[in-house]
Order: C-alpha cells, then sequence, then structure tokens
C-alpha cells in the first residue's frame, strides 16, 4: 500500500501529469480538496473509489484517513493543488505517516506560478534581467514567517517575487516593495490559473492593488512582481547562439 501526494496543478483538469492521471485512476481511496481540485478529475477515479473531501478535515482526521487505508492494503489518490513540493502541507503529512509507518510517494504536478506565467505569456527568468526568482508569502493570519523571510528583505535582491497567499494583502506588500522595485516595476496577479474564469491583471507595482480591488479578487491568486515581466530589449540567451560551440 503506497499514499501517492499528486499534484493536480492549477486549476485546469488537462494539466495533472499522465503519472498522476495514472495513479489516480487506479487508487481505490482518494483525498482531495474540494475548494481547490476540479470535479473533472474526480472522474479519473475508479467508479468504486472512496472520495474524501479534505476541505474541512483537519491534520489528524486526515492522517486517520491515511491510516485507515494502509490497514486495509488500499493505495490512496492524495490530491493537492499545484505542486505539492510548494505551500502545500504535505510535510506534516508526511511526518506524521513515517511515525505510523505507513509507506508515501510524491508525484509533482504544474505550479500556480508556471500556469500564472504561462497566463501572462512570459518567461520568468530571462537573459540579463533577471534569473532568480524568489516564491514566498506573507504570514499574517497563517503560520508566521521565519526570521529573514520578510518582503523588506527579500525585496532587496530586486529578484522577481512571486507572492502566493497574498492577494487579500495586495497593499501591504506593494507598500513594503515599493522602497526597493520603485512604482514603475512591472507587476501582474494571475487568480485562477488556467481556469476557465480566470483573470489576469497587468500593470506597475504603484497601482496594481488598485487593480486588484476593482476587479474583486480574494483569493486563489498569485501576485508577480519584477522587471523580466515587461523585459523587451535583452541579449539573446547562449544556449542558442550562433557563437556557441556545438559537437
Amino acid at each position: 500500500m503506497t499514499v501517492y501526494f499528486i499534484g493536480a496543478g492549477p486549476g485546469a483538469a488537462d494539466l495533472i501529469t499522465v503519472r498522476g492521471a495514472r495513479l489516480l485512476a487506479t487508487c481505490p481511496v482518494c483525498l482531495y480538496a474540494g475548494s481547490l481540485v476540479p470535479r473533472e478529475l474526480l472522474e479519473s477515479c475508479p467508479p468504486d473509489a472512496r472520495l474524501v473531501d479534505t476541505q474541512k478535515l483537519d491534520l489528524d482526521r486526515i492522517t486517520a484517513e491515511l491510516v485507515d487505508a494502509d490497514r486495509a492494503g488500499q493505495d490512496v489518490a492524495r490530491l493537492h493543488s499545484g505542486d505539492p513540493s510548494v505551500f502545500s502541507a504535505v510535510a506534516e503529512q508526511m511526518r506524521r505517516l513515517d511515525a505510523a509507518g505507513v509507506p508515501y510517494e510524491m508525484v509533482p504536478g504544474v505550479p500556480a506560478f508556471a500556469a500564472a506565467a504561462a497566463a501572462l505569456g512570459r518567461e520568468l527568468t530571462v537573459p540579463t534581467v533577471g534569473q532568480t526568482v524568489i516564491l514566498t508569502r506573507l504570514a499574517r493570519q497563517a503560520t508566521a514567517m521565519p526570521d529573514g523571510e520578510d518582503l523588506a528583505t527579500l525585496g532587496r535582491s530586486g529578484a522577481l517575487l512571486v507572492l502566493h497567499l497574498a492577494v487579500r494583502y495586495a497593499d501591504e506588500a506593494v507598500a513594503e516593495l515599493l522602497p526597493h522595485y520603485g512604482a514603475d516595476c512591472p507587476a501582474a496577479v494571475v487568480a485562477f490559473a488556467s481556469r476557465p474564469d480566470e483573470v489576469v491583471l497587468r500593470g506597475t507595482l504603484a497601482g496594481i492593488a488598485e487593480q486588484v480591488r476593482r476587479a474583486g479578487i480574494t483569493r486563489t491568486a498569485v501576485i508577480i512582481v519584477g522587471r523580466t515581466l515587461a523585459a523587451a530589449e535583452f541579449r539573446d540567451s547562449h544556449l542558442y547562439s550562433s557563437e556557441r560551440a556545438r559537437d
């Protein structure tokens, strides 16, 4: 028996990986977050699969479901939105499964920031403009951030920032980043990336919070701030350069 932590992707049902879809079709038990995972994915589960919506379950009850499946010898598809390696809360689940002696595997998925970049039609790393992407979030009502990972500190790098769980606090994020990026720095917000109700906002750091308010976006969105979002004049990558030696 194995618990498979499967990245369900950012929202579009066809953005799950082939491996993830194959496992989903074979597992007799599926735990999923009903508010984030598209219902269409559940149609891939076996007809008699036990489907458990974890939206209103705490960690103890989720762990109990996984341990019970282990005792019954049933594989579990544990669907998480996006990719399980980023802001997925799988670490505490795996820690408890380790303690219970329950085996598990991680199956990567398409992360929200990648779907947002696709919606914007942008490469986030551009030669001579920006080669670093920082994925972070705001604490506020969630778990506190570690020392040194506040926006003021991270903003000093000037790297492209992708903020998760921050759209409700766009004004605060902008205030912390303005001294480091400047009012004219390109910024964007992508909500419900890859879904039919996807919303894309483009602008500058100075005005993006107002756009968020007008659009009424309060959840399931990422804020992206950085010069690569509007980069046009930059040197071609060395990867395809005619000056590069090719054997």
